[in-house]
């Protein structure tokens, strides 16, 4: 009889908790990664430095190398520091930036690839996407999910805390994306895959009706293990999917457009309203401009720092951001008199 059932791609390790960083060495070791801790460190400004020097005498054969960008010329240059000697791994600290490029030069060398998170700003930690500049604008690219993943509270805890609340607008902004995909199933016919999709749900749903913040650790593990179930989503389903949809297609024509406008899941969670408000969904609209609101995160363009006129140019730029993905906003083709009638009415019902 056969197996009818598939391998679910994952880290082996996920730690969160205090103190998580404490153990990236003993996992190294226990998981057979690198008993002799040869690995290339890759380090983030702040936060990182920091953590690398609570660690280096675990990992005595390390070299560290900074990351001063997410670029490819970066990427390049840490897989490039990576052939001079047959390094077991690379371990990631700090930001999405950094574990960007992390996973990004890992995947090109064939080594794994570890990170340990300083914060929480989106789904990034634990995804099979890169994100990195290029000379001509910011590119996604495929990568390797990490081998294992390290959310330390104490480090957390302390970051800015727009780079934690972002997590927030990342992940429950999955809601609309996962909207968006049935959309484009019902239209279209396109396959959704069930269980990318129950992934990218559940982690929503873990952290939208939560009365809690991010001052409290109970709500900080819920919004890691959201942001890592996030990623998982997106390795089931071989894409972002899951995970990006009308949201994530606005958020990326306001880089082109506007670049430098807040950050990434401030960007996701109003592209998510607004794309919930083109859908009809009110309940769902509701929820969350509430849990936004709830975080401190915006919730209307003005509170980003665009204009109306500017909100207008991205959602009609939108679409070119993704052109091989179906949403609301390929299902309406809004027109500029529409995307200005549709970016009204969103502010209106904004109060």
């Amino acid at each position: 009889m056969p197996i009818l059932t598939r391998m679910l791609p994952s880290p082996l390790v996920v730690e969160v908790r205090r103190g998580a960083v404490a153990d990236v060495a003993q996992a190294l070791r226990d998981r057979h990664v690198s008993a002799s801790g040869a690995v290339v460190v890759a380090v983030g400004p702040s936060q990182g430095e920091a953590i690398w020097e609570s660690i280096r005498d675990s990992l005595p054969d390390a070299v560290p190398f900074e990351v001063r960008d997410a670029s490819l010329a970066t990427a390049a240059r840490l897989q490039e520091a990576m052939a001079g000697r047959g390094y077991d791994a690379v371990v990631g600290i700090g930001g999405g930036r950094t574990l960007d490029v992390a996973k990004y030069a890992a995947t090109r060398a064939g080594v794994p690839m570890v990170a340990v998170a300083t914060n929480l700003a989106h789904d990034g930690l634990c995804s099979p996407v890169a994100s990195l500049q290029h000379a001509h604008g910011k590119g996604s690219y495929g990568v390797a999910m990490p081998l294992a993943v390290f959310v330390d509270l104490d480090y957390v805890a302390t970051a800015p805390r727009g780079l934690v609340t972002a997590g927030v607008g990342d992940v429950v902004s999955n809601l609309s994306a996962v909207a968006d995909w049935w959309l484009a199933h019902d239209v279209r016919g396109e396959p959704v895959d069930g269980l990318a999709s129950a992934l990218a749900r559940n982690a929503a749903e873990a952290v939208l009706r939560r009365e809690d913040g991010v001052e409290d650790d109970d709500f900080l593990v819920t919004l890691a293990e959201a942001l890592v179930l996030s990623g998982m989503a997106m390795s089931v389903a071989g894409s972002s999917r899951p995970c990006s949809g009308a949201c994530h297609e606005i958020l990326h024509a306001v880089d082109q457009l506007y670049p430098g406008t807040s950050n990434h899941g401030e960007l996701a969670g109003v592209g998510a309203l607004f794309a919930t408000y083109l859908r009809g969904d009110t309940t769902l609209l509701g929820e969350l401009r509430r849990c936004l609101t709830r975080h401190g995160l915006a919730t209307t363009p003005e509170a980003l720092g665009l204009t109306e006129q500017q909100f207008v140019a991205a959602v009609l730029a939108a679409p070119q951001t993704r052109p091989d993905r179906y949403t609301v906003l390929e299902h309406l083709a809004l027109d500029e008199a529409g995307a200005a009638a549709a970016v009204a009415g969103f502010l209106a019902d904004a109060g």
